[in-house]
């Protein structure tokens, strides 16, 4: 099934899991989300990516070989790891936690990017 944009969001989400990340900053899909004060049960994953790149003066603050292996598992504090996932109400979303620190969280945090629908 081909998805295209329906509509950007763009929020801050809190996320939910039946069985906790084996660590924090990687973690895998969640199991539900909460926005608008309400509860969105994940029923699929269709997609994953994880994006570990160093963008802009980020790279300038690494030697190559090791900027070549953050590249590929990641290093603190940088990239997002983005999830498009089908809903139990049939809806289609992609979401996103950001690896960044925000707002005094050393964690990072996630984000519902945008609703998706069938081509």
């Amino acid at each position: 099934m081909n998805l295209i944009p329906k509509r950007f969001i763009g929020e801050v989400i809190t996320v939910e899991f039946d069985q906790k990340p084996a660590t924090r900053k990687n973690p895998h899909c969640p199991d539900r989300f909460i926005w608008n004060a309400e509860v969105h049960e994940i029923d699929a994953l269709l997609e994953e990516r994880r994006d570990h790149a160093r963008r802009g003066r980020m790279t300038r603050n690494m030697r190559a070989a090791h900027l070549t292996r953050a590249g590929q598992r990641g290093s603190w504090g940088v990239g997002r790891i983005h999830f498009r996932v089908r809903l139990q109400d049939g809806r289609f979303f992609d979401l996103y936690y950001d690896r960044s620190p925000q707002g005094g969280n050393p964690l990072g945090q996630w984000n519902l990017y945008r609703e998706l629908a069938p081509e």
